[in-house]
């Protein structure tokens, strides 16, 4: 078996995101200033969170690979709010 080491740029372009006007997940900045651990933005694997210097966290919904582990983890309650994008709308993956 032979294995092919593939770049990260490589493996991004076999991946689609269809926007949905309507993002699938929301947060709510004012829940999040009160959060110590800001564990969403190491948990991100696309590195969609960014702290802010109020405390908040700034966060980019177009290339979310709706994995829900910033869901999972978040400390906040009710910071996160999170449900797969409608129909034909979100990721999609290609074989590279």
């Amino acid at each position: 078996m032979i294995v092919r080491h593939i770049s990260f740029e490589d493996r991004m372009d076999t991946v689609v995101f269809d926007l949905s006007p309507t993002p699938h997940i929301t947060v709510d900045g004012d829940a999040c200033q009160g959060c110590t651990t800001k564990v969403c933005v190491s948990v991100c694997p696309a590195g969609l969170f960014v702290p802010m210097n109020d405390g908040g966290v700034l966060f980019n919904y177009e290339q979310c690979f709706e994995c829900g582990a910033c869901y999972l983890v978040c400390d906040g309650l009710g910071a996160i709010t999170w449900h797969y994008p409608t129909g034909g709308f979100g990721v999609a993956f290609r074989r590279g």
